[in-house]
C-alpha cells in the first residue's frame, strides 16, 4: 500500500512538471478558477531594485521624478511566484498606438457575444492594427464597435482594463485619422491613453488565458505574436533573445513613445512596458531591456508572495 501511494507520488511529480514545460512552451497558459489581479503579485523588493538600475542614469532618473517615464515589469519565469514592479505604473500617459490593444479587446468581445461577425475583412484589420499599427484599420475597427462599447468592455470587471482606483489604463478615444469628434477620458481627458499597470495586466491575462476567453486570448495572442515593425524593445530583443517569441504593440507620436511586449521562451518569460514623454523616448526603450533583465536576474530568488 505504501509502495503504491509512493508511486503515485512519482507520477504526479511527473506529471506537475510535464505540465510547467508545456506551460514555458504554449500559450495561453491553463490555469483553473479565478485568475488573482496582477496587484497582488505586486514585489516591493522588485521594485526597490527597478528604481536603484534605473537610477542609475540621471536622465532617466529627472523623467521618472518629473513623472515624463513610467515603467512596468512582471516576473513570469515561475507562474507559482509571479512578481509585478513598476516606476509609475500608475500614472496615466499618452501612449499613442500601444492603446490599440483596447481596440484588440472590444473587438473580440464583440465577437465573442455575437456582436461582430468574425470576417476574413476584419481579421484582417486586426493583424494590420496589432503587427503595423495600420491606422485606417484600426480606425475601421473603432467604427464598427464606437467609443462606448471599447470603454464598456474596458471596465468589465472580468477584463479591468480601465479603472479610475488604479489611476485609469487604457483608453481609446478618438479615430486614428484626422476627422472625428474626440471621446477622452474622463480622468485626464486624454485620447489615446495607458498606465503601465494596465498594459501589464492585459498581456498577464493573455498568458493565462484570462481575457473574455481561452479561445479569445489565444486568437488575440496571434494577432501580437511576432511584430512586423523592429524599433524600441525588439530592436534590442532580436539580438539579444533571437530564439525567443515575442508578443508586441507599440506606438509613437511626437515626444510620447510607448511600447509593451511579452517575452516568452529561450530562458526568458516576462512582460515589460514602458512610456516615456521625450525627444529620445524610441532610443532610451531601446536601451532598456538590458538594465530590466539585471532587474529580473536580481530579483529572480525574491519570493513574495510566500
Amino acid at each position: 500500500m505504501k509502495n503504491r501511494f509512493f508511486q503515485f507520488l512519482i507520477v504526479m511529480f511527473f506529471v506537475f512538471n510535464i505540465q510547467i514545460l508545456k506551460a514555458q512552451q504554449n500559450l495561453p497558459v491553463y490555469m483553473p478558477g479565478e485568475l488573482p489581479r496582477l496587484s497582488s503579485a505586486n514585489c516591493p523588493e522588485m521594485a526597490s531594485i527597478l528604481k536603484e538600475e534605473i537610477y542609475k542614469n540621471k536622465h532617466w532618473k529627472k523623467l521618472i521624478e518629473n513623472k515624463k517615464m513610467a515603467i512596468g515589469l512582471v516576473d513570469l519565469h515561475d507562474i507559482n511566484n509571479i512578481k509585478f514592479a513598476g516606476l509609475n505604473e500608475n500614472n496615466m500617459m499618452y501612449a499613442a498606438s500601444m492603446p490599440k490593444i483596447a481596440i484588440l479587446v472590444a473587438v473580440m468581445h464583440a465577437i465573442e457575444k455575437g456582436e461582430v461577425e468574425e470576417t476574413e475583412a476584419v481579421r484582417k484589420d486586426l493583424r494590420l492594427m496589432i503587427s503595423k499599427s495600420n491606422n485606417a484599420a484600426a480606425t475601421r475597427m473603432i467604427d464598427l464597435v464606437g467609443f462606448k462599447k471599447i470603454e464598456a468592455v474596458l471596465r468589465l470587471a472580468e477584463v479591468d482594463l480601465y479603472n479610475e482606483k488604479t489611476g485609469g489604463g487604457l483608453w481609446v478615444g478618438k479615430r486614428y485619422a484626422k476627422s472625428g469628434k474626440r471621446y477622452p477620458d474622463p480622468m485626464k481627458g486624454i485620447s489615446h491613453a495607458a498606465t503601465t499597470y494596465q498594459a501589464c495586466s492585459f498581456y498577464y491575462k493573455l498568458v493565462f488565458g484570462k481575457l473574455i476567453s481561452q479561445k479569445r486570448s489565444a486568437e488575440m495572442l496571434g494577432y501580437l505574436k511576432d511584430p512586423k515593425l523592429h524599433h524600441k524593445f525588439i530592436n534590442t530583443l532580436q539580438v539579444i533573445a533571437p530564439d525567443a517569441t515575442f508578443y508586441r504593440k507599440s506606438g509613437s507620436w511626437k515626444n510620447f513613445h510607448a511600447d509593451s511586449v511579452l517575452v516568452w521562451g529561450a530562458g526568458r518569460h516576462y512582460i515589460i512596458v514602458a512610456i516615456i514623454e521625450d525627444p529620445s523616448g524610441e532610443s532610451i526603450i531601446r536601451k532598456l531591456v538590458v538594465p530590466l533583465e539585471e532587474v529580473l536576474k536580481k530579483a529572480s530568488n525574491l519570493d513574495c508572495n510566500g
